[in-house]
């Protein structure tokens, strides 16, 4: 008797987890971190974790289809989003990549630093008035954005108040998602944030191709530069108001320089964000440094100069080993870097490589990188 009911308690038990298995799929990312994507049967329930630096917040969003009845249970404190949502305003220009990418431009009505936007066919649509621009920080319009009737607001966060979503708009019951793909550690992880995104249009499988197609240019790059022995020193970016940052030793762009076949100076830091420092402590560290990538926003070896005197000084100034990933650059400073190159960190893996191992990619041409002089 006691076998007997050992037995039917087991197929009870399976019959229940594979009836739960059929109900809710958690679905399992190649490099993401910073968000989860589980479907039930009724709706999709995507999470955001680690927004910002020493975030413990995480953010759950409840997307359910425009015409089906509510569900009676729903994840507690979940923002509800029906989909597929029609009227997008994007609140940085990240988001045009992965829109572009998934063939859902014509749904942006609203955007924030319309002036830093590449997308020819967005920028045309701000020239014609079917886009509007919304101001951003404290001088945001709230009853702008009402008007615009938005299916889904996307924003993200650095826990800066000075510049972060002001109360008033996480007050205004306005479809907010918040987002955090930039501190993922990887650029595979921050190129699959598409799948976060394709939820909300119904465009899953184009999301799956799109990503697949990246990751297999991407690995097969990277799998080319393994058996590099010398791999030269690099440094990033450039001072901002006396402080520079550089990236840190557990982010996409320490990441994307191992990948490419170099030598980050501070990739043993543990750092996902940048790490500020003076002149004086990164000129000690990296003086004799093989390349400098990413020096801010300068385009010619004068600019850098000018702005200070003791750049003239590092070994990669003097050889010609300076590079900024501002070749697509726009006349009022937008970067395609920030848009198609996220959602492709293929092209720019391969810029990275034909920079500092021209022999591996002879035929390339640089997509996002130039040489300054």
């Amino acid at each position: 008797m006691q076998q007997l009911l050992t037995t039917a308690l087991i197929l009870i038990w399976s019959i229940v987890c594979c009836h739960a298995t059929t109900l809710s799929n958690t679905q399992q990312l190649a490099y993401a971190q910073n968000f989860d994507l589980v479907t039930e049967p009724d709706y999709t329930l995507l999470t955001v974790k680690n927004l910002f630096h020493n975030s413990n917040q995480n953010h759950r969003y409840v997307l359910v289809p425009r015409h089906a009845p509510l569900p009676a249970q729903l994840p507690e404190d979940a923002v509800v989003i029906r989909t597929p949502v029609k009227r997008v305003v994007v609140m940085e220009t990240v988001y045009i990549g992965y829109l572009d990418a998934l063939e859902q431009l014509d749904g942006i009505v609203g955007a924030a630093t319309i002036d830093y936007i590449s997308a020819p066919s967005v920028r045309k649509r701000i020239q014609e008035g079917t886009i509007q621009s919304i101001q951003i920080g404290q001088s945001l319009n709230i009853e702008s954005l009402l008007l615009l009737q938005p299916d889904l607001i996307l924003t993200s966060i650095s826990g800066d108040p000075t510049f972060d979503v002001p109360a008033k708009l996480l007050r205004s019951g306005l479809p907010i998602v918040i987002t955090s793909s930039y501190m993922e550690r990887h650029p595979l992880a921050r190129a699959e944030w598409i799948k976060f995104l394709a939820p909300f249009f119904d465009v899953t499988a184009k999301a799956d191709e799109v990503f697949e197609n990246s990751v297999r240019r991407y690995e097969s790059l990277r799998e080319a530069t393994q058996g590099i022995q010398q791999r030269p020193t690099v440094l990033t970016s450039a001072p901002y108001s006396g402080t520079w940052h550089v990236a840190g030793g557990a982010s996409y762009t320490s990441r994307a320089i191992q990948d490419a076949g170099g030598q980050y100076l501070w990739s043993d830091n543990t750092q996902q964000g940048g790490i500020p420092l003076d002149t004086e402590r990164v000129f000690l560290k990296a003086a004799n440094a093989d390349y400098w990538i990413d020096p801010s926003g300068y385009r010619s070896l004068g600019e850098l100069f000018a702005a200070d005197p003791r750049f003239a000084k590092f070994r990669a100034t003097q050889i010609g080993h300076v590079y900024n990933n501002t070749r697509q650059i726009g006349e009022n400073g937008g970067n395609n870097v920030w848009e198609r190159g996220i959602v492709h960190p293929e092209e720019v893996l391969a810029d990275l490589i034909k920079i500092f191992h021209p022999s591996l990619l002879p035929d390339h041409e640089l997509i996002y990188y130039e040489n300054l002089k």
